[in-house]
């Protein structure tokens, strides 16, 4: 699977210099942005260079054999390429061409010879229909239509992270990768798969489980091979969290058009789910606004909640929240609620605790209370960003929740692009609603439950977890 992400050469089959032509996109990607290592060949009808890169007529003309192909021509046109690739002795090849099996039965036809060769020769295929892979570490990216002049893609590749995604949808890569340059998720590798003949998600997340990834990310429209997605995800010691479009029959049918998909069941899919301990996502917006919360702070071991506001209103709007959650708003003890009465300039010293203004040292305090208290699992601060002091003390909460190995899900209930300011800045995990703060602490539960279920987390304990998420 390392080749489709660490190619040490690369062919791309219909690069040209034709307008718009797609294929050159890769090309310019690779040499002009990402400043890629090693040999990059085009293969297209005239046989000429493409941005440097040597051309030539035929694959069976390379001077060597690459490691990786990159295939962007008409459908038609793919199985005669795929046949060459084999007589070269190209082992792993990406189809970006659409028209296979979304495309009706002559597409479905086409994709059964592509099958027949790569089983034939030993090829491992991703796609058809998908954009290809994205590696930040080694700079590699194969995505067609790029245009590093447009898009920001540069900080992504300037500060890898520890989010990898299996994504079927080209569009929804797009809107992913948007989304790292606004939220504290840093990607490590994303892949498009497409219909994925071949490769698919378990394969991917299988894969995952040996390099940097944190938590993995998936988007799906179908699921071909059901049992052995969920072993997959059972075995992974890393968090596994699926968006899946087709919870209604009109869901399913486009995603019938789109990739392939054939309608399953959704009931028996979100059961299979809890029982591997897959987190099913409620929403695309999920796939990067909940990985902070697994990366960045420790699993939520119970459901004991403690809200900490310096704006009453939000407590009572999260208290709703939690329960609605099926967590727990936690009667503080006497022991606890004597403690908040000696901080000072606390309103409320029931839960939620509620404050005015107040100096650094109370929200300090309070913090340690509340984190410190037997009857507490975590805490969902409301916090108003007043003054600037309460950036720092929420850089010193991040600490105290480690120390304590108890989360805290933050929401700053500012205008949303001064949170967005905040937690770009400082890397504070700032979620930018209540809601997702109170989705956030469930999460964390669940998977914690599930890592106990799946023996990964002693039960007569219950309190110790995952290295990497520590």
């Amino acid at each position: 699977m390392e080749k489709f992400f660490d190619p040490k050469s690369v062919v791309v089959v219909g690069a040209s210099n034709s307008p718009f032509n797609l294929g050159a996109t890769i090309c310019n990607m690779l040499k002009d942005y990402l400043q890629y290592p090693g040999a990059v060949y085009a293969v297209n009808s005239k046989g000429e260079t493409v941005n440097g890169y040597p051309g030539y007529s035929s694959i069976l003309d390379l001077p060597e054999t690459p490691d990786l192909a990159v295939i962007i021509v008409a459908a038609k046109n793919v199985p005669g390429i795929i046949s060459e690739c084999a007589a070269k002795g190209i082992k792993r090849v990406i189809i970006e061409s659409a028209g296979f099996s979304e495309g009706g039965h002559k597409g479905q036809a086409m994709q059964r010879e592509i099958d027949d060769i790569a089983r034939a020769n030993g090829i491992r295929i991703m796609g058809p229909n998908c954009l290809g892979t994205l590696d930040t570490r080694k700079k590699f990216c194969c995505f067609y239509g790029v245009n590093p002049s447009l898009v920001e893609m540069g900080r992504i590749f300037e500060a890898p992270g520890n989010i990898s995604y299996i994504i079927q949808s080209g569009g929804i890569v797009v809107l992913v990768i948007e989304s790292f340059f606004y939220d504290l998720v840093g990607v490590n590798k994303v892949v498009s798969i497409g219909n994925k003949c071949d490769v698919d998600e378990a394969d991917l997340i299988d894969y995952f489980q040996t390099d940097e990834t944190e938590v993995i990310g998936m988007y799906l429209e179908n699921v071909a091979n059901g049992r052995k997605l969920m072993e997959a995800a059972r075995k992974s010691r890393k968090p596994v969290l699926i968006y899946k479009v087709g919870r209604t029959q009109e869901g399913a049918m486009a995603a019938m058009s789109h990739t392939a998909g054939m309608a399953n069941n959704d009931k028996i899919f979100e059961s299979a789910c809890k029982q591997s301990g897959i987190i099913r996502l409620q929403s695309i917006d999920e796939l990067h606004s909940m990985p902070k919360m697994l990366t960045e702070m420790p699993l939520l071991k119970g459901r004991r909640i403690a809200m900490f506001t310096n704006s009453g209103a939000f407590g009572s709007i999260s208290a709703d929240l939690l329960v609605g959650a099926d967590l727990e708003v936690v009667r503080l003890s006497p022991q606890t609620q004597e403690k908040l009465k000696k901080a000072g300039q606390v309103f409320n010293i029931k839960n939620p605790v509620d404050i005015g203004p107040a100096p650094p040292q109370t929200y300090l305090d309070i913090y340690e209370i509340l984190l410190s208290a037997d009857e507490v699992d975590g805490i969902l601060p409301l916090l108003s960003v007043w003054q600037t002091f309460v950036i720092d003390t929420l850089l010193e909460l991040m600490k105290m929740c480690k120390h304590y190995g108890k989360p805290a899900a933050i929401y700053t209930p500012n205008a949303i692009a001064k949170s967005i300011a905040i937690r770009a800045k400082h890397r504070i995990p700032i979620f930018e609603t209540a809601e997702q703060a109170v989705r956030a602490l469930s999460v964390s539960n669940y998977y914690y439950e599930s890592l106990r279920k799946r023996n990964f987390i002693p039960v007569e304990t219950g309190v110790e977890k995952e290295k990497s998420h520590a």
